[in-house]
Formats: structure tokens, C-alpha cells, sequence
């Protein structure tokens, strides 16, 4: 059954257009519609500083660089989103846009704690004023700064307040990268000629995870993460339970958080190879769940590295208690990747989630030899 999950990823890639021609076309038609002033904005030399750089807490605490979606007119903002869409498969695209209308929700939902939605915000269970809707653009295209109102901790909830930023020309034959970044988000792509080289790290976070009240009551935008390795975790034996679980409490935060270097971590909990062959296929499922949400031949590129690996090495760990509403935390490790989840902040009600790559995050090995080529001293660009 794994093998055919495998393979079923695999002939989805065969059947689709190469996102590296997508994210080509779509990053060269983005730039070439920004006027000077923004383009300045949106790009950066592949070799800068600035293409490690990354976070996914709001911008207040992270200041970031890039066009927003807020400071692109209509016509600019779909073709943002065009290159959104393609390093994502649909129901990426659907989860990232989901993520953003989000702020929308926590805006109100902050605002009630403190006694009410801020001024500009939105009533409780509709979408702001000019707000970004789920799914796309804002209607009608929101003026830059639309849709903002005051958070907790002074952080604002703006929809329009995701940043894209361009490294190095988009072609055919060179190298260069793409990157979307707001809170809760951080997409990163690197393509070499005419092959996407890297697509991690990718980062997936909801606040509320679950929403609680309006018209949206019920809606779990990351529920696709959360609930597989719940499954999986139910589906153990006591004894399985017992190297899976390695915490009786989830830690506050996913452990590498925004590290730039990472190193597997310990203990690594139940390896595949002590599984069933129907909890191999929840572990896959789990997976799958991740890597699913990239454009298919990227999904497939990442599937076909952790087979390469071996299998039976990816290894499942949990902390914290098991039931749905609890506290808690689980990761999937391969000799080659990193997924983590966390879900502890706001009572846990808060989802980070992430994708890592021992080896690959950001193409640091191809960066390496471009910056050569470029004749930049390695030590200026940390990589």
C-alpha cells in the first residue's frame, strides 16, 4: 500500500506541466508588472543575505523584506497569487490562502479580548472591510493597509501584509528563487536550471486552529496535518505507545523553530520498521499530508528521497496527551527530512507546523557553486 501511495504521487507529477516552468513564467510575469519602485522592493541577487532570512511570527516581530500583497494593485495581486499557486498543489494553494484569511478571524477574536474588534476591523464571523478572501485577491482589490486592525501585543492582523520577494533573474537556464513570507507563512523555492533544486523550508501555521465562534464555527485549516498523526498515534499498541511517546508534555514550540542549520533530533520515537503494514501506511499518510501540499512533481522529488533513504528508517514521535483538544506535539523523522507539529500555544488552539531538509533547506550546496560563479565570499552570506 505504501508503494502504491508512492506511486500514485509519481504518475501525478508525470501528468503535470514542470512547476519549475510555472514558477518561471509566473515569477516573470509578476516582476514584469511591478513598477520600478516595487520591483526594487521584490528582488533581491540570489547570493544576498537577505535569501536566508526567515521567520513565520508576525512582521512586527520579524521585520521582512518584499512587494505585499496590500501594496499590489488587482491585476498585480492575481498574478502574486499565480505564483503562489505554482509551487503548491491545489489544496496547498487553498490551505496558504486559508492561513491568510485567518488573520481576518484572529483580528476579531483578539479585539473581543480586549473588549471588542478594533476600529476598520471585521464584525464577528464576516470577512474586514477590504480584507484579503479566502481562497484569492481581496474584492475589489484592498488599497495597501487594508483590512488592518490592532492585535494582541500590538501585532496587526492584515491579510494584505504577506511579502513576495524574487532572488536572481527567473529563467529557464540559471539559477534563482522565489519566496512568500507573512505570519504563519514561509514558502521558499530555489530552481536551477529548469528543476526546482529546493523547497524547503515550508512552513504551515493556524491561529485559531480550530475557530470557535461566528460563521466559520467549526473550520480547522490545518486539520489535514493534525489529524493523520493523531491517527497514527491511536493506532499504536501499548508497547508501540510506549517509544512513540517520548514526552507526557508537547513542547511549547516546534524544536528547530527558525533555526538555519538543524541536526535530526532525539530520541527519534517508533521507527517504520517496528510498524504494521497498516500503521506504515498511517505514517505514510502523514507524510503525504505534508508533502501533498507542493506542486505535484515537487511532492513526488520529496517522496521519492525519503524512499531512497529507506522507508522503514522514518521514525514517529509524540508528546503530550492523545486526545483531540489536548496539548500537544508529534514529528516524523527520515534520514533526510524533518516534519514537525505543534499544537500547545492559546490552549491549544494555535498550530505551527513545518518541513525541513537536513541536506537541502534553501539549496544551500548548489548556493555554494552559484556564489563562486558570483564571486561573492561564502562568509558574507552565512551559507
Amino acid at each position: 500500500m505504501v508503494l502504491a501511495v508512492f506511486g500514485a504521487v509519481v504518475a501525478s507529477a508525470q501528468r503535470t506541466p514542470t512547476a519549475a516552468a510555472a514558477m518561471t513564467t509566473a515569477a516573470t510575469r509578476f516582476l514584469e508588472a511591478l513598477d520600478a519602485e516595487q520591483r526594487k522592493l521584490a528582488t533581491y541577487p540570489l547570493e544576498s543575505d537577505e535569501y536566508l532570512r526567515w521567520n513565520f511570527i508576525p512582521t512586527e516581530a520579524f521585520p521582512r523584506n518584499g512587494v505585499t500583497l496590500g501594496a499590489m494593485n488587482e491585476t498585480q495581486r492575481k498574478l502574486a497569487h499565480d505564483l503562489l499557486r505554482s509551487g503548491l498543489s491545489v489544496r496547498g494553494y487553498e490551505t496558504y490562502t486559508a492561513i491568510i484569511a485567518l488573520e481576518d478571524i484572529l483580528r476579531v477574536v483578539e479585539g473581543a479580548r480586549g473588549g471588542g474588534a478594533r476600529p476598520g476591523g471585521a464584525a464577528p464571523g464576516g470577512a474586514a472591510p477590504g480584507g484579503a478572501a479566502p481562497g484569492g485577491a481581496a474584492p475589489g482589490g484592498a488599497a495597501p493597509g487594508g483590512g488592518r486592525g490592532g492585535g494582541r501585543g500590538g501585532f496587526e492582523r492584515d491579510p494584505n501584509k504577506y511579502f513576495f520577494t524574487v532572488f536572481g533573474q527567473p529563467s529557464a537556464a540559471g539559477n534563482w528563487g522565489w519566496r512568500v513570507e507573512g505570519h504563519h507563512i514561509s514558502l521558499h523555492f530555489l530552481v536551477s536550471k529548469g528543476t526546482v533544486a529546493a523547497s524547503t523550508p515550508s512552513f504551515a501555521g493556524s491561529n485559531p486552529a480550530e475557530v470557535r465562534d461566528g460563521a466559520e464555527k467549526g473550520k480547522r485549516v490545518l486539520a489535514s496535518l493534525e489529524d493523520p498523526g493523531r491517527a497514527l498515534v491511536m493506532a499504536l499498541d501499548e508497547k508501540q505507545r510506549a517509544t512513540a511517546i517520548i514526552n507526557t508534555t508537547a513542547p511549547n514550540e516546534i524544536v528547530t523553530n527558525n533555526t538555519l542549520d538543524i541536526k535530526p533530533l532525539s530520541p527519534d520515537g517508533l521507527k517504520a520498521s517496528a510498524m504494521t503494514a497498516a500503521q506504515r501506511d498511517l505514517l505514510n499518510k502523514v507524510i503525504d499530508a505534508y508533502a501533498g501540499l507542493m506542486a505535484p512533481d515537487v511532492a513526488a522529488q520529496r517522496m521519492a528521497k525519503i524512499k531512497a533513504a529507506g522507508f522503514e528508517n522514518v521514525a514517529f514521535a509524540w508528546a503530550g496527551p492523545v486526545e483531540r483538544g489536548a496539548l500537544h506535539y508529534y514529528r516524523v523523522q527520515g534520514p533526510t527530512f524533518l516534519i514537525e507539529f505543534d499544537n500547545t500555544q492559546n490552549q491549544g488552539n494555535h498550530v505551527h507546523s513545518i518541513w525541513r531538509d537536513f541536506n537541502g533547506d534553501f539549496g544551500r550546496d548548489l548556493l555554494r557553486e552559484h556564489i563562486k560563479t558570483a564571486h561573492v565570499a561564502p562568509e558574507r552570506t552565512g551559507i
